[in-house]
């Protein structure tokens, strides 16, 4: 089997952070499984701010990916512990590491967006270990949707593409919905390449007796996500009002599960300054995995009313966990979740009061509908991810 470099840049910058985003996850779930199936051929790598990509101690690099995975997965005690290792292992980039070697045969595992937006440094990893690039996309929002990105993230994504389009020797897709947005930039410099439509694992969830689709009082619905004008907090959030306004103490609860992201003026006012949303919305911004999963289990349902998504993991982790869905009908949620949730568009504020008001009665029909088709549903899994990848992989080195 051919030697395996995974790069770890995106990891050493966010082990910072005591909550992973879901691209965090993913690099995370690449090291652990590698580490775990394919150790004695497996390399880490990481990129300097000045665009060098150097190898990693792997020792060091092992004991990182373990102690921040005991972190976010909610264990404190790894907090110190991990952050020290991510300095060493920087440290170690910057003053220790060596330039990857010569490694004929070798795949190079990218599977962040992390400076892809440097051509150069890809080309000279490439050209230094003679390895195979093989990067995963995660998304094309700013591109897509630049009105819900940074100014100037879309030309940066755009680089980013590019840099795949040109250099890439496969691709892993995390939806088909991603793989059709990114098909226009092969079309323009009419390449094709290899690559692999494999939806991201969600691990089973193990919920204490009782507490799986408790009958909470009062009744509340969770939203999982940066908040963000892309996730559509503000229509959420003016829903909210109004239900708190008609219905009293008999209006049902929020819990808004993310941290607070960028030019969310107009909802940062609603969380902090409106008495209506103060008395029935619960804001977490640092919630470790097993909290929002013990949250998650008492709601009547998980709202995700976004505009775009790349892959919507929360979709996914509230079906494995048997909590019903409302969600927006977008392309990528509806490859994850099937017929299953309840769709309704993110400018329907009428189509999800509705629901809403439905799904908290005791005896909702929308709700008991939907948790009798939840019984069908197939949940993605990592072994199915790796898979998938393997097979990519294979492809990959018979086409060599």
């Amino acid at each position: 089997m051919q030697p395996i470099i995974l790069d770890l840049s995106r990891l050493l910058w966010r082990s910072r952070r005591n909550v992973p985003t879901g691209i965090d996850r993913v690099e995370l779930e690449y090291a652990k499984h590698y580490l775990a199936t394919a150790s004695q051929r497996l390399d880490f790598v990481a990129t300097s701010l000045g665009g060098r990509s150097r190898l990693l101690p792997r020792q060091l690099s092992h004991d990182f990916v373990v102690a921040l995975d005991r972190l976010w997965q909610g264990d404190t005690d790894h907090n110190g512990k991990a952050r020290s290792l991510a300095m060493r292992l920087r440290l170690s980039l910057i003053f220790g590491a060596v330039d990857a070697p010569p490694m004929p045969g070798a795949i190079y595992l990218h599977v962040s967006h992390h400076h892809l937006d440097r051509p150069a440094t890809i080309v000279r990893l490439k050209r230094q270990t003679g390895a195979k690039f093989v990067c995963m996309i995660h998304d094309l929002i700013p591109i897509e949707w630049p009105e819900y990105a940074r100014p100037g993230h879309d030309r940066r994504h755009t680089r980013r593409m590019e840099t795949v389009a040109a250099h890439a020797d496969a691709i892993i897709l995390n939806s088909a919905a991603t793989g059709r947005s990114f098909q226009p930039f092969l079309d323009r410099i009419g390449r094709t390449i290899p690559s692999a439509v494999s939806l991201l694992g969600v691990a089973s969830t193990t919920l204490p007796p009782g507490v799986r689709n408790a009958a909470a009082e009062p009744p509340y619905f969770v939203m999982i996500g940066t908040i963000e004008p892309r996730k559509n907090h503000l229509m959420l959030l003016a829903l909210w009002r109004e239900l708190a306004n008609d219905l009293g103490d008999s209006a049902p609860r929020l819990i808004l599960i993310g941290q607070r992201g960028w030019e969310n003026e107009n909802i940062v006012d609603l969380l902090d300054r409106s008495p209506a949303i103060r008395r029935t919305v619960t804001e977490y911004n640092s919630l470790p995995d097993d909290e929002m999963t013990r949250i998650l289990a008492g709601a009547k349902a998980l709202l995700m009313p976004s505009f775009a998504e790349g892959y919507g993991l929360p979709v996914a982790e509230a079906l494995v966990a048997g909590i019903p869905v409302i969600c927006t009908p977008l392309a990528a949620l509806r490859e994850i979740g099937g017929d299953v949730p309840d769709y309704r568009g993110p400018l329907d504020g009428l189509g999800w009061r509705t629901a809403i008001l439905d799904y908290m009665q005791p005896n909702s029909t929308l709700r008991s509908a939907q948790l009798e088709r939840l019984s069908g549903w197939h949940a993605p899994t990592w072994d199915e991810h790796f898979a998938h990848v393997d097979a990519l992989i294979c492809e990959l080195q018979g086409t060599g």
